[in-house]
């Protein structure tokens, strides 16, 4: 579908056009790597060794101190995908490198997080093969095609996103001998077991002891900001549970009595005595946001859709 000018009541077709050179494509994501993934730039075409003789186009930093690699294209290939998959095993193998290389330009106080690396593709197409080869493998790897129109606008679109999931993790070896334990409680030790080993972790790991109406509260939040657009992902953490595009638009952490929401917006954003809402860009907290709301019930949700919708936009779904 074309991108319109509007000018009156008139449209416009705005031309597609593409980078002169490869690295204007890269250089401008770097620059603007906190506005597009809420990244932090770690380096620019960092160095692999002699050995394996290759150069990774951007390390960053996630929003949750994850490593990131990312490769461009300015042209459909599939060079693009088989590299981004040798840097992944490479960075996998290097982890003392990223984090030196972290050091040096984020500080000695940031700590990596290696429970998960993502791999960031950014071209302006992709081949079916392509596409079928990235799902068959199995890497945590994201496609991203871009459109630079004549008018100076870039849209850039996820067409694939390759997450973990315990099917393809590693399996545990757990004893079938319950010696006549619950065997409910038996099961949640088989999760926890596997969450440890792997860094996998389930939305109904979230929701086990809470209470009825607490589980409830929070599949509806689920619904709510899953049906905003397709194209949010589901992602839970240790602590919380991730939704995000590019970046993370809403964190909820569900706890026995309440339930938490932290959004991607500025406490400027929030009119003041909204209720159930906090600024707590100077308090620690695991959800990524400076906005929280502490929700005990549908009630208390439904206002707050209107400021998840603001997220929604502002990150640029």
């Amino acid at each position: 579908m074309p991108i319109f000018d509007i000018s009156g009541d008139q449209l416009y077709a705005v031309e597609q056009r593409n980078f002169a050179l490869e690295k204007d494509l890269q250089t401008l994501i770097e620059k603007n790597l906190g506005t597009v993934f809420n990244c932090r730039f770690v380096a620019s075409e960092f160095s692999t060794g002699a050995q394996h003789a290759g150069r990774i186009d951007t390390l960053a930093l996630s929003e949750e101190d994850n490593p990131v690699i990312i490769e461009y294209k300015k042209v459909e290939s599939s060079e693009l995908i088989n590299q981004s998959l040798f840097y992944l095993h490479w960075i996998q193998d290097h982890k003392g490198d990223f984090e030196i290389a972290v050091q040096r330009q984020l500080g000695k106080s940031v700590s990596v997080d290696w429970s998960d690396v993502r791999v960031i593709c950014i071209a302006p197409n992709y081949k079916k093969y392509d596409l079928h080869a990235v799902q068959v493998m199995g890497a945590n790897i994201e496609l991203w095609k871009y459109r630079l129109f004549s008018n100076d606008s870039l849209y850039l679109e996820e067409v694939f996103h390759t997450t973990k999931t315990s099917t393809n993790m590693p399996s545990l070896s757990l004893a079938t001998n319950h010696d006549g334990k619950n065997p409910v409680m038996v099961e949640a030790g088989k999760k926890a077991a596997l969450s440890r080993a792997t860094g996998v972790y389930t939305f109904d790991e979230h929701l086990a002891g809470k209470s009825t109406d607490i589980q409830a509260l929070a599949q509806l939040i689920r619904e709510y900001v899953l049906g905003l657009d397709e194209a949010i992902e589901e992602v839970p953490k240790k602590y919380y549970v991730a939704y995000k595009v590019s970046q993370n638009i809403v964190c909820m952490e569900v706890k026995s009595r309440n339930i938490k929401l932290f959004l991607k917006l500025k406490p400027s954003d929030i009119p003041t005595e909204t209720a159930h809402y906090r600024d707590v860009t100077s308090i620690g907290h695991y959800g990524t946001g400076d906005v929280e709301f502490t929700l005990g019930s549908e009630a208390d949700f439904e206002p707050v859709k209107t400021f998840i919708q603001m997220t929604y936009n502002k990150v640029g779904g």
